[in-house]
């Protein structure tokens, strides 16, 4: 993944080999957080890392 600061969510869905439904349902349980900018829900590349590192440490 380059180093952009915000990632679309088809982005985050292809980074993480999971359906872009999965990361919808991450992000309505909170597990993994975004941000709005108009109409566009984006997330952070900070907290995309912060998720996969949870993962990590949960396993």
């Amino acid at each position: 993944m380059n180093e952009k600061l915000l990632y679309r969510v088809p982005e985050v869905a292809a980074y993480l080999s999971i359906s872009r439904s999965k990361v919808y349902e991450l992000l309505k349980s909170g597990e993994l957080r975004s941000v709005h900018i108009d109409r566009t829900r984006l997330v952070r590349r900070s907290d995309l890392e912060i998720y996969v590192d949870a993962l990590t440490a949960a396993s």
